[in-house]
């Protein structure tokens, strides 16, 4: 068995669902969905403006729209937000409320604030009247035909939000990926406490929310116990684009993962990563079109492989871009990690208006600054469980493969390269779904 580098290994799995989506393309078009069923999937064509935003000069203020120098004989009508009022000559002033449009020929539009009326009625103003004040132009947000967004963007509320200002009833977007998962092991429980060598199924109950938080749609969950040819009649019957199995990819006596898929004849991509935990992880190709991510039994190993190779593995079947990561999470001779996790983020900086890099394939990932040394592995990345707060990365306890207490409390988890990192040190950062809202491939 070669062992594959992590940044290789997500590099590998981001490709293979890119290459699926590109080969299925024709048979699998886009789907075309109202605007409430959109959320949280990944535009299949760039979102170009069906209009000018504003669509014509509106009011920014609640005030009067004037016309010409003051003071001003206010007209009895007003324009509330949907209406059209008619031109304004000079010296004439109009009640106008926020949004509405701006009648022909106003000159500026004064705040409410900003203006008095004497006792006939005459308008007065309080400060300097500037031309254009407080008007908002025709297309000061875009004109019709501009891109607002590309092709692999995400679609969060606010793109919603964005996508109806400009015109859109529909979007057109990448259908989820399908994930069928099989959870292996005759001394899980599913309920009760531990007892006789037998313990409680931790992944059953996470793995489900977790690949939906991570934008797919799962089909099945079936548990298959210890049984070989079980796991090879659920994979070979399945017709999802994943098929994810949890425990049996090492190379103990129930171990049979591995001596299924040689039955299956599947063509194994990834046969085990540089990582700690979740080393004995693997990816196959089972089928034209579709793959299987073996994850690790024990539950934090189990959770770094599901980051290694499923959620870049559904980003790419999905038409997420595949991101590229920062120097830190390189491991030697790996070339620049692919950030193809989560385009959600931790807040990393102390600034809240710094600006969050853009969307696309240049994006780089976020790092955050080592509060303490980690102790790194001769040769094997190590993702760690961390709280990140302004910037800084504090390393949790409990990170064993087998414990789930430090990322049940986790931001993120730390990219650590073989060696280790000591305080100060800059880390990449793999942020988790809780910690920046939102689902999907958001």
């Amino acid at each position: 068995m070669t062992v594959t580098g992590w940044a290789e290994a997500v590099r590998v799995a981001g490709r293979a669902g890119q290459a699926v989506r590109e080969r299925t393309s024709a048979v699998r078009p886009p789907l075309e969905l109202p605007l409430a069923e959109a959320l949280g999937l990944v535009l299949a064509r760039p979102l170009a403006a069906l209009t000018d935003l504003p669509p014509f000069d509106t009011s920014a203020m609640d005030g009067w729209a004037v016309a010409g120098p003051g003071p001003w004989r206010v007209r009895p009508d007003g324009v509330l937000a949907g209406q059209s009022g008619g031109a304004l000559a000079d010296g004439e002033a109009v009640r106008i409320a926020t949004g509405a449009r701006v009648p022909r020929d106003v000159t500026a539009v004064l705040r409410s604030e900003h203006g008095s009326l004497d006792a006939h009625g005459g308008l007065h103003p309080q400060r300097e009247v500037v031309h254009g004040q407080d008007i908002r132009p025709r297309a000061q947000e875009c004109r019709t035909g501009d891109t607002l967004l590309p092709a692999g963007s995400a679609v969060t509320p606010a793109v919603l939000g964005l996508a109806a200002a400009a015109g859109y009833d529909t979007l057109a977007v990448h259908a989820r990926p399908t994930v069928d998962l099989f959870v292996l092991g005759d001394e899980l429980l599913t309920r009760g406490l531990p007892r006789d060598g037998l313990i409680r199924d931790a992944l059953g109950p996470m793995l489900p929310h977790w690949l939906r938080e991570a934008g797919a749609e799962v089909r099945a969950v079936e548990r298959l116990g210890d049984r070989p040819d079980a796991l090879a009649r659920a994979v070979a019957a399945s017709e999802a684009d994943l098929v994810v199995t949890t425990g049996g990819t090492a190379s103990g006596p129930v171990d049979f993962v591995h001596p299924t898929l040689e039955r299956l004849g599947a063509d194994l991509l990834v046969d085990g990563v540089a990582v700690r935990p979740g080393h004995p992880m693997l990816l196959a190709r089972t089928a034209p079109g579709q793959h299987l991510v073996g994850l690790p039994g024990n539950p934090l190993a189990a959770v770094c492989g599901l980051l290694t190779l499923v959620v870049p593995l559904l980003r790419g079947l999905a038409g997420a871009p595949l991101r590229q990561g920062r120097d830190a999470g390189r491991t030697p001779g790996s070339g620049a990690v692919p950030d193809v996790y989560e385009t959600r983020r931790v807040q990393l900086s102390s600034d809240p208006l710094a600006a969050p890099a853009p969307p696309g394939p240049d994006a780089a990932a976020p790092t955050a600054v080592l509060d303490a040394p980690v102790q790194g592995h001769p040769s094997h990345t190590r993702l760690v469980p961390v709280r990140v707060d302004a910037g800084r990365a504090r390393p949790l306890s409990f990170g064993g493969p087998a414990m789930l207490r430090g990322v049940a409390t986790a931001d993120a988890l730390a990219v650590v390269v073989p060696g280790g990192a000591e305080a100060g040190h800059p880390v990449e950062l793999l942020a988790l779904p809780w910690a920046g809202g939102g689902g999907g491939f958001t």
